[in-house]
């Protein structure tokens, strides 16, 4: 049976915030705050949790979620899914969710879920938002530019399209959540990384380079990943009083 899965990858180490799926706020750990909006999209017939972390895996397992461990030798969330996807036949299409996300909206990953399984064209789909042009200018927020069924062109931590005219077109940035049909995950982990892929430290640009078709939707919210302490406080600020 073709099954859709939802694969958080989480890992313990963290050159800014060390430990972060695990830090608490208001009672729950960051990875059962993700794995709480995994829950509620309504495309998905799996979630899994995939981690190298004993303590990770342990604490998936105190609040009742579906974990599973991997190799600590993988040097990318891709290939770390890649390995569950290979023990499970059955996951057709995957939607790769960040376990530094817990304000993602269920409604945009069905949407992730949704573009790789009905589109045929679509090897890989992913989120993108419009920005401002002082936005587009900020190299640590990845920009895109689309073709008119919204396919990506490009991804780029440059300032892209680059305006010679200005207020000739919009600029969006890049969300990092992917859905994958099996066969496109499987394919671009196995794939050498591609010449843009390294200039730019983006892996995406790996299944562009090769001919993938990466489909985009827009959506209208600002994420609110968890990177660094004051990522931390701003989510703490954001739940506290709401949902505590």
């Amino acid at each position: 049976m073709s099954k859709t899965a939802i694969i958080i990858p989480a890992r313990y180490g963290s050159s800014r915030l060390e430990g972060k799926p695990l830090i608490e706020v208001c009672g729950k750990p960051i990875i059962q705050w993700v794995y709480e909006k995994a829950q509620q999209a309504k495309l998905a017939d799996i979630i899994i949790v995939a981690t190298d972390d004993q303590r990770i895996y342990d604490a998936v397992k105190s609040f009742g979620g579906n974990v599973e461990m991997t190799s600590t030798e993988h040097k990318c969330g891709s290939d770390r899914i890649k390995e569950v996807v290979m023990r499970h036949p059955e996951i057709s299409y995957i939607v790769n969710l960040q376990g530094d996300e817990p304000l993602i909206k269920p409604e945009s990953i069905d949407e992730v879920a949704k573009n790789v399984k009905e589109d045929k064209y679509a090897d890989i789909s992913t989120l993108i938002r419009k920005i401002t042009p002082d936005e587009a200018e900020n190299p640590n927020l990845v920009k895109c530019v689309v073709d008119n069924l919204g396919f990506a062109l490009y991804f780029s931590r440059s300032k892209i399209p680059f305006e010679r005219n200005t207020g000739k077109s919009d600029f969006y940035g890049h969300l990092g959540i992917y859905g994958y049909k099996r066969e496109a995950l499987i394919r671009m982990t196995e794939l050498p990384q591609s010449t843009y892929e390294m200039s730019e430290s983006l892996e995406q640009l790996r299944a562009l380079q090769n001919g993938m078709k990466i489909k985009t939707s827009v959506v209208d919210f600002i994420p609110v990943g968890i990177d660094t302490i004051e990522d931390l406080e701003k989510f703490k600020t954001i739940v506290t009083g709401v949902n505590c």
